[in-house]
């Protein structure tokens, strides 16, 4: 009786993960991304909604991080605006992302660049990845 019992569950787990898993590629389908890592310098045009009005605006910023994977994929942007360094957190797939350009990959040996945060000057830079 246990062993019937414990089958069914196992077979509900499954069966809400195949939902999930099918959910998620109906939402990544029609969304392409050029292939890009922590230390590359990307222009996110993003839509903003004012009212009834609806505008694309560009972020462009080094990627700080990329995080999670799938639907719930994150990337954080950092620019520097008069003087002072902003972050941005952008849901990969989000309906308010327009387009992903790449514009220069950068040459570095980490996946996460908070260190960034407290470079000053030239030690903020990232040296361009040639080829």
């Amino acid at each position: 009786m246990k062993k019937s019992i414990f089958a069914v569950r196992f077979l509900e787990k499954n069966s809400n993960m195949d939902a999930i898993k099918f959910v998620e590629q109906e939402f990544t389908q029609g969304k392409t991304f050029p292939a890009f890592a922590a230390g590359d310098t990307i222009n996110v045009h993003y839509k903003i909604r004012e009212g009834a009005k609806e505008r694309i605006q560009q972020y462009q910023g080094v990627v700080i991080q990329r995080r999670n994977a799938g639907l719930s994929e994150t990337v954080t942007v950092r620019k520097i605006s008069n003087g002072v360094g902003v972050e941005r957190i952008f849901p990969l797939y989000s309906l308010n992302i327009d387009k992903i350009e790449l514009v220069m990959r950068g040459k570095v040996r980490r996946a996460r660049l908070f260190y960034l945060r407290e470079a000053k000057g030239k030690n903020a830079k990232i040296k361009e990845r040639r080829g």
